[in-house]
């Protein structure tokens, strides 16, 4: 691949991440430290080709990381979280908080706990640089080059349907994925928030076939995220709360990947006029939230190993 056709760093983020699988592959690897591959498959359901292939991908993006181990006298193989995928776990986070406002479920999420104040607490978004928090997509001002979506997507023939997960506090909501779990989804929203309103601009900055477009639009109107607006589409107050998802996969991306030139992108928070970097903030005691002081409560059942409870982001 030439530079000119590598993708911008949010492009390579969006490849990397912005599948169903590969979502709950990870989020699972946070939340119940599973690393073995028949733990993955008996978990999610998953068909062992489609999981096979998410893994190779996933160590291929240099997002988990093969390690031995030994048993029954066999040497055997286990997926590690790097360092690199560490670092999204505030996504998986903001998803979770995204989830508890705006999707109603028979079964609630997992209950988020904060280890320094004690208390069962959400999240709320806030700036790194000044502490000032809540900070929401009207805070910000975003500035990109002129190729930050080519080369975005690329066709994935390994499609499998996948079980209803309504039933499943643990797992992601089916409207959830339809924003986040599909490449074309996700660029679309990310260009929404970038600016982008009419049909035919989303079509000739992300190059997506009109069907496509047109059905994810539809799509997106229904679920509520977007709304008809003259003179295209705008997000509505729940497509805009996604914007904490967003800030971390912009974080993220710029900080483990590098794309061409023209495909720049800079964030700047307002209040402060510094490049905005997001950091979690506890609603109940306003203190910054780490990842080693706050937990999910999870049923114990559901441990692939006894444990008592669970670390948001484990340890690679």
């Amino acid at each position: 691949m030439t530079e000119a056709e590598r993708p911008s760093a949010i492009g390579q983020a969006l490849l990397a991440i912005s599948d169903k699988w590969t979502l709950l592959i990870l989020q699972r690897a946070f939340l119940l430290r599973m690393r073995r591959f028949a733990d993955w498959r008996d978990e999610l359901g998953m068909s062992e080709s489609v999981l096979a292939s998410r893994l190779k991908e996933l160590v291929a993006g240099e997002l988990l990381r093969p390690a031995p181990y030994r048993e029954h006298g066999r040497t055997r193989t286990e997926y590690r979280l790097t360092e690199r995928a560490i670092e999204l776990w505030p996504m998986l986070v903001e998803i979770w908080s995204w989830e508890r406002r705006w999707v109603p479920r028979r079964q609630g999420p997992p209950e988020l706990t904060h280890d320094v104040c004690g208390d069962r607490t959400d999240v709320e978004l806030g700036c790194a640089g000044c502490g000032k928090s809540p900070v929401a997509a009207h805070d910000t001002e975003t500035v990109r080059g002129a190729a930050v979506f080519a080369q975005v997507t690329v066709p994935r023939h390994h499609r499998r349907s996948m079980r209803e997960a309504e039933a499943d506090p643990l797992s992601y909501f089916p409207e959830t994925f339809d924003l986040l779990g599909d490449r074309w989804s996700t660029v679309i929203l990310v260009a929404a928030f970038f600016g982008t309103r009419r049909f035919a601009d989303f079509r000739s900055e992300l190059g997506v076939a009109p069907s496509v477009l047109a059905n994810r639009l539809r799509q997106f109107t229904k679920l509520g995220v977007l709304a008809v607006e003259e003179p295209g589409y705008r997000l509505t107050d729940k497509g805009l709360d996604l914007f904490g998802v967003f800030a971390y996969v912009v974080d993220w991306a710029q900080r483990w990947y590098t794309g061409p030139p023209d495909t720049d992108l800079r964030v700047t928070h307002r209040a402060c006029g510094q490049p905005f970097r997001p950091c979690l903030r506890c609603r109940s005691c306003g203190g910054e939230l780490s990842r080693t002081e706050v937990h999910f409560a999870v049923p114990e059942g559901r441990f692939p190993s006894p444990r008592t409870r669970i670390i948001v982001a484990a340890p690679s």
